[in-house]
C-alpha cells in the first residue's frame, strides 16, 4: 500500500492511499468524519459530509482503468446517479464535485446528446494524481 500526503490549491490536506493489489485509490480530504457514501458510478464513490457540505473522501475503484488515456483523451464515465438524486442532494454534490479539493482530481463535464439533451460525465485527472505519487 502506498500513501502520500499533499496540499491542494485551496490548502486542503489530502491523503492519497493506493492499494496496488486491489487497484483502488482513495483520496481523503482534511479530517475524516461522519459521511454518507454516494455512488457516482460503479467505480467512483464520494463520501460526503452533508452538514458541512464538503467531501470527506473519494474512492476510485479500478484506478488503472479510470485513469487510462484513450485516442480522444481521458476515459470518461457517465454520472447517471445525479439524475436520480433529490434536488437538494444533487445541488450539494455538484458544488462539491466542481470545487476544490475534489475538482483538482475529478473533472465534471457534459456530453451533448441532442439539441437540448446533456449527459453529465466525469474523468479522473490522472496526470495530477500521478505527479503526487
Amino acid at each position: 500500500m502506498q500513501q502520500t500526503e499533499i496540499l491542494t490549491g485551496d490548502g486542503t490536506s489530502v491523503r492519497l492511499v493506493y492499494d496496488e493489489d486491489a487497484d483502488i485509490l482513495e483520496l481523503f480530504f482534511g479530517d475524516n468524519g461522519p459521511a454518507r457514501g454516494i455512488e457516482l458510478t460503479d467505480q467512483i464513490i464520494l463520501r460526503l459530509d452533508r452538514e458541512a457540505r464538503r467531501a470527506v473522501s473519494l474512492t476510485l475503484l479500478h484506478f488503472s482503468i479510470l485513469s487510462e488515456q484513450t485516442v480522444y483523451g481521458p476515459r470518461s464515465w457517465r454520472i447517471d446517479s445525479l439524475e436520480r438524486m433529490p434536488d437538494a442532494l444533487r445541488e450539494v454534490v455538484l458544488r462539491v464535485l466542481t470545487t476544490l479539493p475534489v475538482s483538482q482530481f475529478l473533472k465534471l463535464t457534459q456530453l451533448q446528446t441532442g439539441a437540448a439533451q446533456f449527459v453529465p460525465v466525469a474523468y479522473v485527472d490522472a496526470q495530477r494524481i500521478v505527479a503526487y505519487a
